[in-house]
């Protein structure tokens, strides 16, 4: 059973740490629906999609903020105890950093499960059905930004298209106006209906039936007028970005079974999101001595930059690792045998300071 002052430590963690998780997370769905929000705009996402591609979108953040927000939690907690002076009444009944390495296991053990259920399996399938979902939305007009009864800019071309009405699945349209410009000069073309497909090459088209096609020039009123009875315009994509990491959508499984450098770096990174929460609630318990009634975020500072050097020499190692330029066997191990040196000299180091507490 837990001691008294365990509990009493586990639920001041606990504690920060749900406050911070909170904060960041409403930061970083902020972020997610910016984004997905410009895609929308930019006819790369259905509108219909915004909520369910922010929670898949959500999962694959949480395997970023997580860590954080255990660091920083760990970090607040622990600070209070010694800026309100808890710490030193606790270190003179014998409670030091060696007891306190209990409470922060208790609160990282579940952090880093969770972090490695995220990134071996949710996040992977959050993406890949996220992607999926819009592949299959990408044969309705809506995700092309096509609305009815709303005057639309099309994409890569000076041009304005209207709809008067579209059926619900988003393939089938009535009452079509375009408005386009060039070099020639304008192109008008009106049609009573049509539908909109895809080619076998995944380009965009509507087809147009029963129209009229006015061209010519506005300082000439010598204009050219044809009727058609079928007529097919294409609706031109915007850039697409491809994916950095395309591995990431991949089910562990696969990627056991992937010789490949890439599949390799991928398994490595999944691999850190339960090593590295368990580095850094560790490293917190020394960076978190203060002294008393010294100002209560004073050290948040330097953890956000501890935190983006282990990122950023996380993502290098992937990248080395995706290249070729790191042995698969080395993995990204070489950055944690850097790394628990270091935090052991300095829990050692905090062990040792008077009032730092009895190990």
């Amino acid at each position: 059973m837990l001691r008294r002052l365990d509990r009493y430590v586990l639920v001041e963690l606990f504690q920060a740490l749900l406050a911070v998780t909170l904060v960041m997370l409403v930061v970083v769905l902020g972020g997610v629906m910016a984004d997905t929000l410009s895609k929308i705009a930019r006819g790369k996402v259905a509108a219909t999609l915004l909520l369910s591609q922010i929670g898949l979108r959500s999962l694959e953040a949480l395997v970023l903020i997580l860590p954080l927000a255990l660091f920083l939690g760990v970090l607040l907690g622990l600070g209070r105890l010694y800026r309100d002076g808890e710490m030193a009444v606790l270190a003179a009944a014998g409670y030091g950093p060696r007891q306190l390495l209990r409470p922060i296991a208790l609160v990282a053990i579940p952090v880093a499960l969770v972090l490695g259920a995220l990134a071996f399996w949710l996040a992977p399938s959050a993406a890949k059905t996220g992607n999926r979902m819009i592949q299959e939305a990408s044969r309705s007009m809506l995700v092309a930004g096509l609305e009815p009864g709303r005057f639309v800019e099309i994409p890569g071309r000076e041009a304005v298209i209207y709809m008067g009405s579209m059926n619900s699945e988003g393939n089938q349209f009535g009452q079509l106006f375009v408005y386009a410009e060039n070099e020639e000069g304008v192109d008008i073309i009106t049609a009573e209906s049509g539908h909109y497909f895809r080619d076998a090459i995944d380009e965009r088209y509507l087809q147009l039936d029963n129209g009229f096609r006015v061209e010519g020039t506005l300082d000439n009123a010598a204009f050219r007028t044809m009727r058609f009875e079928r007529n097919t315009l294409r609706i031109p994509d915007a850039p697409e970005t491809p994916l950095k990491n395309p591995t990431s959508e991949q089910d562990t499984l696969t990627l056991l079974g992937d010789p490949t450098p890439a599949a390799r770096a991928e398994l490595h990174w999944r691999l850190s999101a339960l090593i590295a929460p368990l580095l850094l609630a560790w490293l917190a318990l020394p960076l978190s001595r203060a002294a008393p009634r010294r100002a209560r975020y004073g050290k948040i500072l330097f953890a956000l930059l501890v935190y983006l050097l282990l990122t950023n020499l996380l993502s290098l190692g992937r990248a080395w690792l995706q290249q070729g330029l790191l042995p698969t066997g080395l993995g990204l191990w070489w950055i944690y045998a850097l790394a628990i040196p270091l935090i052991a000299w300095l829990y050692r180091r905090d062990a040792r300071i008077p009032g730092g507490g009895v190990g």
